[in-house]
């Protein structure tokens, strides 16, 4: 925690995120420890709490009035409980819960002043994140899991083993709530927690979520390295025209792979778009490929990109009014044009 906060310029008003669970509350027991002394290396510190109640379960709001008296005892100030409605994304349950979540933790700690959101994940859920992304085919940025500093969001614990915060609770005589969810075989995550992360610490030999997790310490400095790397390419490309933006096909095709793809989705992103998959990613990339005027290749979030071929272009601008096109000489022309566009989604 006291390296947490050190990392992150010591931050005067911290905001601890806890549900109730071992992870959330040992975190805000160690929280605790700072904010009764009061500073943090001589740093002046104060600890607030929230609890979110996703209202998902039944005995969800007695289950974060608890917590939030747990908190008040170990001496947070102010604790607050945000309750939250969470809304279909058609990212999958999990997903839609952590967005309403995130959202009101950024509201709480916007409004309560504080300069850094402490969450709890441990090594284990570090481990479970890497592994699903695994499973799913996802690229370096996925495969990096979460970042111990991600905006003012900290995660002190990762790591710490889960067992680790039980016995933080234990010592310190707190009762933690378990959510049935973390074992509901329904959820990918409950599934690679409960049956598979025991199969392969079974049949691998321990030390299995340890390596997962250096895995991803290791793949966030590739991570960190190529995105500035992208992002600085991208700026030096990016052209606005109305309605959208373009990029020079030419320059594009000659970036290596790793940069390529990712400055396509640069694109997309800035033009309002979403992360696009492997596939739609590939279909785009392939437009460099293509001769003349190509696509368009729907990306999601509404985005169309196509090949304009300038060639074609200052073929039209070359040939007079009345004159045969035949009888103009053709002429070298630049590079096409790799175009996006943010497509209003047609009313049902």
């Amino acid at each position: 925690m006291q390296n947490a906060l050190a990392s992150a310029g010591y931050p005067s008003h911290v905001l601890v995120a806890c549900s109730g669970g071992p992870d959330s509350l040992a975190l805000a027991a160690i929280a605790s420890y700072f904010a009764r002394r009061g500073h943090v290396d001589g740093h002046p510190v104060s600890v607030a709490g929230v609890v979110v109640d996703h209202q998902l379960q039944e005995g969800s709001a007695e289950v974060a009035s608890r917590t939030a008296a747990m908190l008040r005892e170990l001496g947070l100030s102010p604790v607050e409980v945000r309750t939250v409605e969470v809304a279909a994304t058609g990212f999958g349950p999990e997903a839609a819960a952590r967005d309403a979540r995130h959202a009101a933790l950024e509201t709480a700690a916007d409004q309560l002043g504080c300069d850094a959101i402490l969450l709890g994940h441990t090594l284990d859920d570090q481990a479970e994140q890497v592994l699903l992304g695994l499973a799913r085919g996802s690229g370096t940025r996925s495969l990096a899991g979460m970042r111990p500093v991600r905006g003012r969001l900290l995660r002190p614990f990762l790591g710490l083993r889960r067992q680790e915060t039980l016995e933080i609770c234990r010592v310190e005589e707190l009762s933690p709530w378990h959510d049935p969810s973390n074992s509901d075989p329904a959820f990918a995550r409950s599934r690679t927690r409960v049956e598979v992360m025991p199969v392969l610490e079974e049949k691998l030999g321990p030390g299995v979520a340890e390596s997962l997790a250096r895995t991803a310490a290791i793949l966030q400095q590739d991570a960190d390295f190529l995105e500035e790397l992208a992002s600085e390419t991208y700026l030096s490309l990016v052209q606005p025209m109305e309605g959208g933006i373009w990029l020079p096909e030419d320059a594009v095709r000659e970036l290596p792979a790793a940069l390529r793809f990712r400055v396509i989705a640069k694109a997309a992103a800035d033009v309002g778009g979403q992360q696009p998959g492997y596939g739609r990613l590939h279909a785009a990339e392939a437009l460099l490929r293509r001769q003349g005027s190509a696509g368009p290749v729907e990306l999601p979030g509404h985005v169309s990109v196509f090949r304009l071929s300038l060639s074609d272009l200052e073929q039209e601008r070359a040939v007079p009014a009345g004159a045969a096109a035949d009888s103009v000489p053709r002429q070298a022309s630049p590079c096409g044009k790799l175009v996006f566009r943010h497509q209003k989604p047609s009313q049902q």
